[in-house]
C-alpha cells in the first residue's frame, strides 16, 4: 500500500487528475447503466407479468363456471392443486415444491436456462365442488433475456467509450488549465534580481498566486540586500580590530622596548576582546536571524536584573546611578543567556547617554512581564525611533563604545 501511495505520488498532476475524473466517470456510468438495465428487466417482467395473469384470470373464472381442468389445459396453462400436482391429466410440472409454495403464495418467478428462461406465474380459482385449484400459466422470455443482454453489452461498450472520451476532455482541459503556470514558472525560473512576474488580469488563484510568487521574490531581494549590507559592515568592523591588533605587534616587533612592548600588548588584549564581543554579537545575530532559539524555562528577572547591575556597576563613580524598580517577584519562560544579552545592551545604552540615573523597571502583569530601561539622557529623536534598531547604526559615534549592534540583538 505504502509503495502504491508513493508511485501515485511520483505521478505528474495532469495524469492523477485525468485518471481521477475517468475513474469517477467510468463508476458513474457504469452504475447509470446497472440501473438502465435493471429498469429494462423490471419493465419486461411487468409487461410479461400482466399478460400471464390475464390469461390466468380468464382460466381461473372458466374453472369456477364449470369447466374441467382437462377442457382448460393448453401448452402454457395447467391446472394443478394446491400441492402442486397436475389435475389436468398432463405431466408434472418442472417446478420444484419451493417454487410451487411461492406460485401458491401469488409470487411470480422465473426458471430455466438462459436458453429456455420461462416466467411463471399462477392464480388460484375454486371449482364447483368446493375445490381449490391453481391456474399456472408461463410464458417464454428468451428474447427478452437476449435483448436485456444485448443491451447490458452495449451499456457497456458505451460506459467504456464516454468514460474515455472524459479522460481525453480531462487531459486537454487540464494540460490548457496548467499552461499558464507553466508559463509562470519559466517566467519565474528567468527574472533577473529586482524585477517582478507580470499579474494577470482575472482575480483568480493563478492571479493570487502570481501576487504571492511577487511578495515572496520581494521577501528575498531585501534579505538579499541585507546579507549584503550586513556582509560589508560586519567586514568593515572587523576590519577595525584587526588593523589595530597588527599595527601593535608591527610596532611591537620592529621597536622592541619592554616599555612600550607592555603598551603594547595592552592595547592588542583590548582590541582583542573588542574583537571577540563583535564576533559574539554577529554570532547571536545570525542565530536569531536563522530562527535558532535557546529552550525556555522559569527565569526570576529580578534576580537577572540585580545580576546585570551589578555586572555593570564596575565603571567610574561619576557614571549614572543604576535603580532597580521591581514591586513583585516575577518570572518568565525565556533563556537565561538572552535575557542578559537584553539587559546588558540596554543597561550599556542608557548609561552612555544618561545624565546622573538609569532605572530598571520590573513590572509582572497578569500573563507577561514588562521590562521598562530609562534614564534622563536626550531621549531619541522621534525621526530615529525606528533607525536605532539597524545593524551598526550609531546615532552619536562620539558617545563612544560598541559596533552598533546593541539595540539589533535586543530587536532580535
Amino acid at each position: 500500500m505504502e509503495r502504491l501511495r508513493r508511485w501515485w505520488a511520483a505521478r505528474p498532476l495532469r495524469f492523477r487528475i485525468a485518471t481521477v475524473v475517468g475513474v469517477v466517470a467510468l463508476v458513474a456510468l457504469l452504475a447509470l447503466s446497472r440501473l438502465g438495465v435493471g429498469l429494462l428487466y423490471g419493465t419486461m417482467l411487468g409487461a410479461a407479468d400482466a399478460e400471464l395473469r390475464g390469461t390466468a384470470v380468464g382460466v381461473a373464472g372458466q374453472l369456477a363456471g364449470g369447466a374441467t381442468p382437462a377442457l382448460v389445459r393448453g401448452p402454457e396453462v395447467r391446472v394443478v392443486d394446491s400441492a402442486g400436482d397436475p389435475v389436468d391429466g398432463g405431466p408434472d410440472l418442472p417446478l420444484g415444491p419451493k417454487q410451487i409454495r411461492e406460485l401458491a403464495a401469488g409470487e411470480a418467478l422465473t426458471a430455466g436456462r438462459f436458453t429456455e428462461l420461462r416466467r411463471w406465474l399462477a392464480v388460484s380459482a375454486v371449482t364447483p365442488d368446493g375445490s381449490t385449484r391453481l391456474v399456472v400459466v408461463t410464458a417464454d422470455i428468451v428474447g427478452g433475456a437476449i435483448l436485456l443482454a444485448h443491451a447490458a453489452v452495449g451499456f457497456l461498450v458505451g460506459a467504456l467509450v464516454v468514460a474515455g472520451v472524459v479522460v481525453l476532455a480531462a487531459w486537454v482541459a487540464t494540460r490548457a488549465a496548467l499552461r499558464p503556470v507553466d508559463r509562470m514558472r519559466t517566467a519565474a525560473a528567468a527574472l533577473p534580481p529586482g524585477e517582478r512576474l507580470p499579474v494577470p488580469v482575472p482575480r483568480d488563484e493563478l492571479r493570487a498566486l502570481a501576487e504571492e510568487i511577487n511578495l515572496l521574490l520581494a521577501r528575498r531581494d531585501e534579505a538579499v540586500a541585507r546579507l549584503e549590507r550586513f556582509t560589508g559592515d560586519a567586514a568593515h568592523e572587523l576590519r577595525s580590530p584587526v588593523a589595530a591588533i597588527r599595527a601593535q605587534a608591527e610596532v611591537a616587533v620592529a621597536h622592541p622596548d619592554p616599555d612600550l612592548a607592555q603598551e603594547s600588548l595592552r592595547s592588542v588584549a583590548e582590541e582583542a576582546a573588542r574583537l571577540s564581543t563583535l564576533l559574539s554579537d554577529l554570532l547571536a545575530l545570525a542565530r536569531a536571524d536563522a530562527g535558532q532559539r535557546l529552550r525556555a524555562r522559569p527565569v526570576d528577572l529580578v534576580a537577572a536584573a540585580r545580576a546585570a547591575m551589578a555586572r555593570a556597576g564596575e565603571g567610574d563613580s561619576d557614571e549614572p546611578v543604576l535603580q532597580l524598580v521591581a514591586p513583585a517577584p516575577a518570572h518568565a519562560a525565556a533563556s537565561p543567556s538572552e535575557v542578559d544579552l537584553v539587559l546588558d545592551n540596554l543597561i550599556a545604552n542608557a548609561r552612555r547617554y544618561a545624565r546622573s540615573f538609569v532605572r530598571i523597571g520590573v513590572l509582572p502583569a497578569s500573563r507577561s512581564v514588562r521590562l521598562v530601561v530609562e534614564d534622563d539622557g536626550p531621549g531619541i529623536p522621534e525621526a530615529d525611533r525606528q533607525r536605532i534598531f539597524d545593524r551598526f547604526l550609531r546615532l552619536s559615534p562620539e558617545a563612544g563604545g560598541g559596533a552598533g549592534l546593541g539595540l539589533a540583538l535586543v530587536a532580535a
